[in-house]
């Protein structure tokens, strides 16, 4: 298949079964992103006691997925249609099961079909909790 027709066949439908954001996956997490003024993205999340890898610690790996989310939707919110081809997360500190969270996302830069992203994962009370950046390959 050629990625021409790779993206229509993963962006010409809707994403209503999407892990994160997805309100038809009753596995799903069902964050709400909104857009922001300067174009970034934002959503509130309490982590769940099921997503835990160490008891009262959110898994590592959905903390990675968050934050990947995060940075597709500030891609989207630009009406690009692009792909994560590499992410890079830094954990600064547990995320506790129950903790009320917000979640970034933003542009950095866009060069040619490269787009270069970033987020975060903050508590509430603007705690850094994870950071990552990653390079999303345009796929127009």
């Amino acid at each position: 298949m050629s990625e021409a027709n790779t993206a229509r066949a993963i962006f010409g439908r809707p994403q209503s079964r999407c892990f994160v954001c997805g309100r038809d996956n009753a596995d799903g997490l069902h964050l709400e992103f909104h857009t922001d003024a300067d174009g970034s993205v934002h959503a509130e999340w309490e982590a769940a006691a099921a997503l835990e890898g160490y008891n009262g610690v959110l898994h590592g790996g959905i903390i990675c997925t968050l934050l990947d989310e995060a940075m597709a939707k500030a891609v989207i919110a630009q009406q690009w249609r692009a792909m994560t081809v590499e992410i890079n997360v830094r954990y600064r500190r547990h995320v506790s099961t129950g903790e009320q969270l917000v979640i970034r996302g933003r542009i950095i830069e866009r060069k040619k079909r490269r787009i270069q992203t970033e987020a975060t994962m903050s508590t509430a009370g603007g705690e850094e909790r994870a950071r990552a950046t990653g390079t999303f390959l345009s796929v127009e």
